[in-house]
């Protein structure tokens, strides 16, 4: 039985001033005097105009971004062809709420981050289909992005919910299509669904997609009770069981076969990581 800790998949002010110079007439006593100058009136130039918010990003466009900057929280790359290799796709776009009890928050902000971080993840399942353990036992992962400070402070209020599909460790796959409705066709699913190159206790253990190289596949998804994290032994101990009966389904000889599972750690269940992996040969 093979009890490893899970590796994690993973995963901002224009300012113009306008200084005016008045001049100022004289006069001095004496006999003979100099003509007064003549006064000089100042005219302000109009301020310039600002600068129109930036565009919000669209539903359906694709982008070429690296693992690296799939992660980062803001993005200005420019969509490419869905149609073309990319590495991901925006399913769902919304609007930040920045004011709270009357006060505006700053777009990098904790809380604001946090409805994006809540919002993209629900509207993910609706976009790729099938059901919660099929999103589970894939790579395909959300990812968001929202305006950095300059954009905002030009009153970009929009977040961004794109899908990759992580085909190894720090590497992404580029489809060449959409994946809305990816887990419901079987052939997609399967092609990126989670699988190993080693038995995931093993030091040379990577998680890839399916249709890669690969020899283990993530087999089923044992969820636990909502709450404060449990501790090792109580993420642990549900496991055996059903990952036994798990790799015993999917064994060619019923006598002789192999399993595994997967268990978070703590840090892993406060980012929502609240479920085991069994695994199996494949």
């Amino acid at each position: 039985v093979s009890e490893p800790d899970v590796r994690r998949d993973t995963p901002w002010r224009p300012l113009a001033a306008v200084l005016v110079a008045t001049v100022l007439a004289g006069c001095s006593g004496g006999e003979a005097k100099e003509p007064a100058a003549t006064p000089t009136t100042a005219t302000t130039a109009p301020p310039p105009a600002a600068a129109p918010a930036p565009r919000p990003p669209n539903e359906g466009d694709c982008y070429g971004l690296t693992f690296r900057h799939a992660l980062a929280p803001t993005s200005a790359a420019r969509p490419t062809p869905c149609d073309r290799p990319h590495t991901t796709e925006t399913y769902a776009v919304g609007t930040l709420d920045t004011v709270v009890e009357g006060h505006l928050l700053a777009v990098d902000s904790e809380r604001v981050q946090a409805q994006v971080a809540d919002a993209c993840p629900e509207k993910v399942a609706r976009f790729l289909g099938g059901d919660r353990a099929d999103l589970r036992l894939s790579m395909i992962r959300p990812v968001w992005f929202t305006p950095s400070l300059a954009q905002s402070d030009r009153g970009a209020d929009w977040y961004r919910c794109d899908v990759v599909v992580i085909a190894g460790d720090q590497d992404l796959a580029e489809p060449d299509t959409s994946l809305q409705g990816a887990l419901d066709d079987d052939a997609v699913r399967d092609g990126y669904a989670m699988c190993g190159t080693a038995a995931p206790d093993d030091p040379d253990f990577e998680r890839v997609i399916c249709s890669a190289d690969h020899s283990w596949r993530a087999i089923r998804v044992v969820p636990y009770e909502p709450g404060d994290y449990p501790g090792v032994q109580a993420v642990r101990a549900p496991l055996a069981s059903p990952c036994e009966d798990a790799g015993l389904d999917v064994a060619a000889d019923p006598l002789d076969y192999e399993w595994g599972y997967e268990y978070p750690t703590k840090e892993q269940w406060e980012m929502g990581q609240t479920w085991g992996l069994c695994w199996a040969p494949d």
